[in-house]
């Protein structure tokens, strides 16, 4: 054998060896520390995003039902208005002589009916008498229905065309402030199969609301009642709050993807909100306010006794276990290092609430670390539950 086989052959046995001391010595935790927090009460929240749009609450569209020229214009943009009040007036002369020409009609056939019922009773008397044949009596019969069928005709007609003429007169459906006007005066509109959009009137803009479209994915976490935040650009320093009132379950698919509108109240004391804003909305699907938390890292702690021993730490019950429907958490008292069953409710943001096990300003273990991992003067991000670990 080679004098070189032979110095290979001895540093593969040092490096074995090496390894195997590597692995098989006891640790002796040397190093090593407990990080702890205390129980605190803090809030437990989740929320879904979405973008939406503000509107006012009631906004009716205010039209006309026959064409012509707009004569008169009353308001405008952002004018406040009464329900009833006068906000413009079309011209009436084509109008009106369709009711004087209506009024016409209808007289004449007034008088027409007048003359063909005398006719038909006179008649009537001598055909019951037998002194006329039965064709001259249905003839006058139907001189008579004739009349009455054209009499009912122009009445009806008179009603058409005095209404025509009340809808030249435009009023305000609403109390409310006009945010739209599409018409000037001696502009002519025409009715045809839609009515012309002339205003536009919000009802009351210090209560507004925002249309949310709230993706697939997150739409089965929210409902009604839940707590809503949204800015807006316009003012990005202003939080504006509302809630939930309604969960549309029409779908809307646009470049394949699928959202759902969520109706949200907004108080607008300050009228600082106006129509047509684009609001970044955050719902709070989850939101425990006060209550005991926890880190949930804290429930994934699993001690090694080795290690601890070294540490001069005991473990009670290195093999505890929590019953079913509780979690385990472990608590440091003086070198000794014990478990405690706990009840837990919502997680969230690597927080969980505790329902039931623990008392505020008590101290649980949430992980081992090493000292060299925290080192003196470095500045650890941490939770705002989460107290720095004892020393």
């Amino acid at each position: 054998m080679s004098r070189k086989t032979i110095i290979i052959r001895v540093i593969a046995i040092l490096l074995i060896a090496g390894g195997i001391f590597f692995f098989l010595r006891k640790p002796s935790g040397k190093g090593m520390m407990l990080s702890t927090v205390q129980v605190t009460r803090g809030t437990i929240s989740d929320m879904v995003t979405a973008t939406g749009t503000v509107e006012p609450v009631i906004e009716v569209e205010v039209g006309t039902q026959v064409s012509g020229i707009i004569d008169k214009i009353y308001v405008d943009f952002n004018s406040t208005v009464k329900k009833g009040q006068l906000i413009a007036e079309m011209d009436k002369v084509t109008l009106q002589a369709e009711v004087d020409a209506a009024e016409a009609q209808l007289a004449s056939n007034q008088a027409e009916l007048e003359y063909q019922e005398r006719n038909y009773n006179r008649y009537k008397e001598l055909f019951e008498k037998q002194l006329i044949a039965s064709s001259e009596y249905e003839t006058a019969l139907y001189n008579y229905d004739k009349a009455r069928s054209a009499y009912d005709q122009s009445t009806a007609s008179m009603v058409r065309v005095k209404q025509n003429l009340e809808y030249a007169i435009i009023t305000s459906p609403i109390d409310g402030v006009v945010i739209s006007k599409a018409v000037e005066e001696g502009q002519t509109v025409a009715a045809g199969f839609s009515t012309p959009t002339l205003f536009t009137i919000a009802n009351d803009l210090t209560q507004m609301r925002v249309i949310a479209n709230v993706d697939e994915a997150d739409i089965g976490q929210v409902e009604e009642g839940q707590h809503v935040t949204f800015t807006v650009d316009a003012y990005p320093n202003d939080i504006f709050e509302g809630d939930v009132t309604q969960v549309r379950l029409e779908a809307t698919v646009e470049s394949n993807v699928v959202t759902y509108e969520v109706v949200i109240s907004a108080y607008n004391p300050d009228l600082k909100l106006k129509p047509g804003l684009t609001a970044n909305v955050s719902i709070y699907t989850l939101e425990r306010k006060d209550v005991l938390v926890i880190p949930s890292k804290a429930l994934r702690f699993v001690p090694e006794p080795d290690i601890l021993s070294g540490m001069k730490i005991e473990v009670t019950d290195p093999q505890a276990e929590a019953p079913r429907g509780e979690r385990l958490v472990w608590q440091l008292q003086g070198n000794t290092l014990y478990a405690n069953n706990i009840t837990v409710g919502e997680s969230s943001g690597g927080m969980t609430e505790v329902t039931g096990g623990l008392q505020e300003g008590e101290e649980i273990v949430v992980e081992m670390t090493t000292e060299a991992a925290l080192p003196q003067n470095s500045t650890i991000e941490r939770s705002p539950f989460m107290p720095g670990p004892r020393r």
